[in-house]
């Protein structure tokens, strides 16, 4: 369906847990927030039931997420289920790789078709740095199993942070010259604990200049699926796999968004920087028909907002961190 906007909205992402078992320092504090109760978050049936109203009304692409999504029990079935409903033509996933390597099989047998692994860091020590947590090893033998089965679809996501990694981001790079994967540099954005932390960003114009001149010309790779994100993606010279962008703060791309949030807790949002949504959760449970939960979606998802207001204190609010909204 289209918003107000005209825009497409074809993409959902759905969380499906709060907990993770990093303490990214970005993200959320090192002694955890708030856990949801159990009975606080969408059973797997309950996520099914939204998936199928969502694909009645013209989502075709989905991206499990967390916290970290891997936590969530019996997940490669929600992934197979998934992947039944008519009108869903991709189910993707956001991982750490913590427990990657034991469920990687099952993922793909269960016919998952991408994995988004984050990883923004090559080094142990800054890793446990930025986690608060010893669990790189774990991280890389997720990565490599994926590449040993020669998955399809792989992508890195890297946060360039100043002071951080930023001596890294070449290495993390050059993870693409000889892999078919795409290393994506994901600019800084405004929630979490970040700044609290004393995190700072890197400007992506910056980083695509230092990759210049140690790679070459990064020639423009144009991708016309009509459910791809917001990543543009450039492929040095002799590389196999490509490079890819993420600047919302630098460069709004709100005018090409097609994507909706539900959370772990079943709350619809439309945009990142606004706390505005649906409680389908509510809705699910009080015994409304598909029907009428399908019209509440639909008029939510019309009044998306026309773009993020995270660099104007009077109108962004979002009172939950990244591990709470799913990413």
């Amino acid at each position: 369906m289209k918003d107000k906007f005209n825009r497409e909205i074809n993409y959902a992402r759905i969380s499906v847990t709060d907990r993770c078992n990093l303490r990214c320092r970005y993200c959320m504090p090192e002694c955890g927030v708030k856990k949801l109760a159990h009975a606080d978050i969408l059973t797997l049936e309950e996520i099914l039931h939204v998936a199928e109203i969502f694909s009645r009304l013209g989502i075709k692409k989905i991206r499990i997420t967390g916290g970290e999504p891997l936590l969530r029990r019996n997940l490669p079935s929600l992934i197979r289920d998934l992947k039944k409903i008519s009108g869903i033509e991709q189910v993707n996933l956001t991982t750490n790789g913590v427990l990657l390597k034991n469920l990687a099989p099952e993922l793909i047998s269960a016919g998952l078709d991408g994995i988004n692994l984050s990883l923004d860091t090559l080094n142990e020590n800054t890793f446990t740095n930025l986690t608060c947590r010893r669990l790189f090893s774990h991280v890389l033998e997720g990565f490599q199993a994926l590449l040993t089965k020669n998955f399809k679809n792989l992508k890195i996501n890297c946060v360039p942070l100043r002071g951080v990694n930023e001596n890294e981001l070449l290495e993390l790079a050059n993870l693409a010259r000889n892999n078919s994967i795409k290393v994506r540099f994901i600019e800084l954005m405004p929630i979490g604990c970040a700044w609290e932390s004393g995190l700072r960003g890197i400007p992506t114009v910056e980083i695509f200049s230092t990759f210049e001149k140690n790679f070459g010309e990064l020639l423009p790779v144009y991708d016309k699926n009509p459910l791809k994100g917001p990543a543009k993606y450039f492929k040095p010279p002799n590389f196999i796999g490509e490079i890819g962008f993420i600047d919302a703060m630098e460069h709004k791309f709100c005018g090409n968004c097609n994507r909706i949030r539900l959370t772990a807790e079943g709350f619809l949002k439309t945009c990142l920087s606004s706390d505005l949504g649906l409680d389908v959760k509510n809705l699910l449970r009080s015994g409304v028909n598909d029907d009428e939960i399908l019209e509440k979606i639909r008029e939510t998802i019309y009044n998306k907002p026309r773009e993020h207001f995270f660099n104007d204190a009077t109108k962004f609010h979002n009172s939950r961190l990244m591990n709470q909204v799913g990413g």
